[in-house]
């Protein structure tokens, strides 16, 4: 079986390629939300974006790789990851069905503070003082963005929320893996399983595309998904994960740049507001774990 490849010390070169992968997880969610909004049911696109995923990374894994790309050294949590991954994923593109994609990226936002809690009864770490304040702010700017005092409340938030949850689970599950996987089998296994268990859904509702557009987002769809998890796997080989996790709030910028110039959707001051709580609650998240770690 293939050692994982070792950590290098290239950070700006990390920065610039987490950024890609936002960029491509930027594509994943709005190639979704027009697919949808097309006409084609969410479970089908939930599959095809996987079932894309899978057939690029066996183009490029299997010649190297052959038969041990199906070969993982934790099989179990492998599973799980897989499973916590496309779970997050169907939850989301639901979401996205009926809501803005400015709200479902900020909803994720909170994503660092969720792990932050889950990692004191999963993984054993310990939480000051401080940063669970910083968790309950974090919270609080859920609350603006979601708003379920308001009027605008939507009830397919519960389904960004509960990918906001998954999710965590997910990132849980990578740093259990971290350096115990090699990027093809972690490519390969979460979507081949994902697959695997979404296509006898997806075939009970398949809608063929009528269009050459339609062809082509639902096979550009998969291949940003595998582009943009190879490259955040790299980036996170290339520099911390600490030093990393600001980037994934440029994807705010990005969600409503899509979101206008595909869907002529304009964020509203509500999300802007959460947006903002979020981004300096997990930011300051971010500093009390480099100072940690420095300690």
């Amino acid at each position: 079986m293939s050692a994982p490849i070792p950590r290098e010390d290239r950070v700006a070169a990390g920065v610039l390629t987490m950024f890609c992968a936002v960029v491509f997880f930027t594509c994943i969610d709005t190639s979704a939300k027009w697919l949808v909004l097309a006409g084609f049911p969410v479970m089908q696109v939930v599959f095809v974006r996987y079932f894309g995923h899978f057939l690029y990374a066996m183009i490029l894994y299997l010649p190297q790789e052959r038969a041990e790309v199906f070969l993982s050294r934790a099989p179990f949590k492998q599973f799980l990851r897989s499973l916590f991954l496309f779970g997050s994923t169907i939850c989301n593109f639901f979401a996205l069905q009926s809501l803005p994609m400015t709200i479902t990226t900020t909803i994720m936002f909170a994503g660092p503070i969720v792990v932050t809690l889950l990692a004191i009864p999963i993984l054993g770490e310990k939480v000051g003082l401080r940063r669970l304040i910083a968790v309950c702010v974090g919270f609080i700017g859920v609350l603006v963005v979601i708003r379920p005092w308001g009027t605008e409340f939507h009830p397919a938030m519960f389904f960004s929320l509960a990918a906001l949850i998954i999710a965590s689970l997910y990132f849980i599950m990578t740093r259990m893996l971290a350096g115990v996987e090699t990027n093809a089998a972690q490519q390969v296994w979460a979507s081949g399983l994902a697959s695997i268990t979404l296509f006898p859904f997806a075939l009970g509702v398949w809608v063929w595309p009528e269009t050459g557009l339609q062809w082509l987002v639902m096979c550009l769809v998969g291949g940003f998904g595998v582009t943009g998890h190879i490259l955040a796997t790299v980036a996170h080989r290339w520099a911390d994960a600490s030093i990393l996790a600001p980037m994934v709030y440029s994807q705010i910028f990005l969600a409503a740049i899509a979101s206008i110039l595909v869907f002529s959707t304009w964020p509203t001051v509500w999300t802007l507001a959460g947006g903002l709580i979020i981004i300096t609650s997990g930011l300051y998240i971010w500093s009390r774990e480099r100072q940690k770690t420095r300690g």
